[in-house]
């Protein structure tokens, strides 16, 4: 099975939409740009937001088990794949690549 390196492209920030539709919370997302994981196999790694791991896990488990060219031909590198989280407010964006042998 093959590791994925886990970064995040770019974290956006809707600050209109945070004050008008989401209640105060004490800690919201920490994710920086350009941090990165590795994920082995179907483990969420240590550290990684787990409602993000909801919206990037199908497509680690597809490129850790061979799968790439996904919606035929959308990426350049058919070994990867961006994926965003689903937080409407802090959107993140993941850039998934298998790690090569």
């Amino acid at each position: 099975m093959r590791k994925i390196r886990i970064t995040a492209a770019r974290v956006a920030r809707y600050d209109d939409l945070i004050a008008r539709y989401e209640n105060p919370i004490e800690h919201a997302c920490s994710v920086k740009e350009g941090q990165a994981w590795i994920a082995d196999g179907w483990q969420r790694p240590e550290s990684f937001c787990e409602s993000a791991w909801e919206s990037v896990s199908p497509f680690v488990m597809t490129l850790a088990h061979g799968g790439e060219n996904f919606y035929d031909g959308w990426m350049k590198n058919p070994r990867s794949a961006m994926i965003s989280c689903n937080d409407g407010f802090r959107p993140v964006s993941f850039l998934l690549e298998v790690i090569e042998d």
